[in-house]
């Protein structure tokens, strides 16, 4: 089998690697900003690349990216291209692989659909390590906290008429989640405060709240509504500019009492760096899937940490709960449960915060529906 030449400390190796795309429907169409302002269609679906690896002692792992609208079919056609670069590999050398998988596919550069194929592939791995360990991931990256206060998304898009919006806050609530995010960006400006207006008033002042403009503002629209947005008491206002607007979001965070939180479409640490550097955030919200993984997300924790930021990880809340409870800082962590009929198992919430599993690694399991919804399939090595 293929590999570097072993040494005393290389105790197993990589046996095979499976890739799988997972089209998950939702149960309606969803709507926010970007499809009010004609940029997006409405989101009917999420697609997602699955990696489980195997050793040739029996370990096992498994991880997983995601692409909304579009992407999920270059994603799994990447991962399938480089895949082979890891068979006869030593799974515990996490960093040297994900920068051999980056050389790999170098031509399509470290960022955007490379990162995000690599990361489904870094994200098995490490969980791979902490089932062998017998361990959470979260304890194996070592732990500041077994559980992370939780805020849903889910119930405020646009989409959803005001009263809708209010139930399933009240149901957020009820469930014991502990803030509530709700869309804005709305062309009729008047039309999102009479709607944080309402949300505010059903919650009452003391719960947390959040709005995400989803980059649709300009930066005379962000800063009106920032100022009229502050007697709210927010908790954050969420992408007020576009995502790549590092220097327009540093004014907005030095402009407003608020804080600004931003950072889930970019697709490396590098342009992480650029917000941490330009101090254009007050709270960073990277996804390790779209970062290159779990590697990328904690090279990117630490510069956080070491910036004294706040951290509330975008999605995939099976994966960032880990992530958050090891970061050094309270962080929040953002609940949606339609990633649910892809697992077996459920994340526990109590109290407006969510429980890390006691569970090995990120502690999930494929449902029998995750494979029926599965559209595309490669292998790489022997699967017993």
């Amino acid at each position: 089998m293929a590999g570097v030449p072993a040494g005393e400390a290389t105790l197993d190796r990589i046996a095979w690697i499976e890739l799988s795309s997972v089209t998950l429907p939702l149960a309606s169409p969803v709507s926010d900003a970007k499809v009010l302002t004609g940029r997006q269609r409405p989101m009917t679906e999420v697609v997602f690349l699955f990696a489980e690896i195997g050793t040739e002692r029996g370990h096992e792992g498994i991880g997983f990216g995601y692409s909304k609208r579009a992407g999920g079919p270059g994603q799994f056609a990447h991962a399938a291209e480089i895949a082979p670069a890891l068979l006869g590999e030593d799974p515990s050398d996490i960093g040297r692989l994900g920068t051999k998988l980056l050389w790999a596919g170098a031509s399509v550069g470290r960022s955007g659909l490379a990162t995000q194929a690599i990361a489904a592939i870094d994200i098995a791995l490490w969980d791979l390590k902490a089932r062998r360990a017998g361990l959470p991931l979260a304890k194996l990256l070592g732990a500041h906290r077994d559980s992370v206060r939780c805020y849903n998304t889910s119930g405020g898009f646009l989409s959803a008429p005001l009263e809708e919006v209010l139930d399933n806050a009240e149901a957020s609530v009820r469930a014991g989640i502990g803030g509530v995010k709700i869309k804005v960006g709305h062309p009729d400006h008047a039309e999102d405060l009479r709607r944080v207006t309402a949300v505010r008033e059903r919650l009452g002042d003391a719960f947390p709240l959040m709005v995400d403009a989803n980059q649709q503002w300009d930066r005379p629209a962000a800063l009106r509504m920032g100022r009229a947005l502050e007697e709210f008491g927010l908790t954050w206002i969420e992408e007020p500019l576009d995502a790549y607007d590092a220097e327009g979001h540093a004014a907005l965070a030095r402009a407003l009492d608020t804080p600004i939180a931003t950072g889930e479409m970019l697709t490396s640490v590098a342009e992480h760096c650029e917000l941490i550097d330009k101090e254009a955030a007050d709270i960073l919200q990277p996804d390790a899937p779209r970062i290159g993984g779990i590697t990328g997300f904690l090279r990117l924790a630490a510069l956080a940490d070491h910036r004294h930021l706040g951290l509330a990880p975008h999605f995939a809340m099976e994966i960032h709960l880990h992530l958050a409870a090891a970061y050094p800082s309270e962080p929040w962590v953002e609940h949606f449960d339609w990633l649910d009929p892809l697992f077996e198992e459920r994340l526990t919430i109590e109290d407006g915060r969510m429980h890390v599993p006691a569970r090995p690694g990120l502690g999930i399991t494929l449902s029998e529906q995750a494979r029926a919804w599965t559209t595309a399939r490669t292998l790489v090595g022997d699967r017993p």
